[in-house]
């Protein structure tokens, strides 16, 4: 019997820097200028790209300097394919390979938005403000 999931498709890899801007906006987050993108992505650590029927519909992206730290980034999957469990399906692609390249020690953290906390929760994180530590963040330019 097949399910819908059986449609989908997660591939290694980042999209174009267009893509990686529709995805952003499609699921409702902020864009970024083209240049930036253009300089982010070829410094992408690990990065998937979730596809349905060849169509790029989601994806996620593992920054970081390859040892000691790394930040789960670009966690997104278009409006009309959410509630499938795909979220769950980047983030588990993201953690594996984590576990399988990144050194036990190595810090990973990602900024939750809103109820996607419970996601990241299922993959073992927890918040900062938890010991002692805060969030925090500056918007270049702002």
């Amino acid at each position: 019997m097949n399910s819908d999931n059986d449609h989908y498709e997660l591939r290694a890899g980042v999209p174009t820097t267009e893509v990686f801007r529709r995805l952003r906006t499609d699921a409702g987050l902020s864009d970024r200028a083209p240049e930036a993108v253009a300089l982010a992505l070829p410094n992408t650590w690990y990065g998937v790209v979730l596809h349905h029927e060849d169509e790029p519909i989601g994806m996620g992206r593992i920054i970081g300097d390859g040892g000691v730290a790394f930040q789960i980034v670009d966690i997104c999957v278009h409006p009309a394919h959410q509630g499938r469990g795909l979220g769950k399906r980047i983030m588990a692609a993201l953690t594996e390979e984590l576990e399988r390249r990144a050194p036990a020690t190595a810090y990973v953290s990602l900024i939750a938005d809103g109820p996607a906390r419970h996601l990241y929760e299922k993959f073992g994180f927890a918040d900062t403000a938890a010991h002692d530590s805060v969030g925090m963040y500056r918007l270049m330019g702002a």
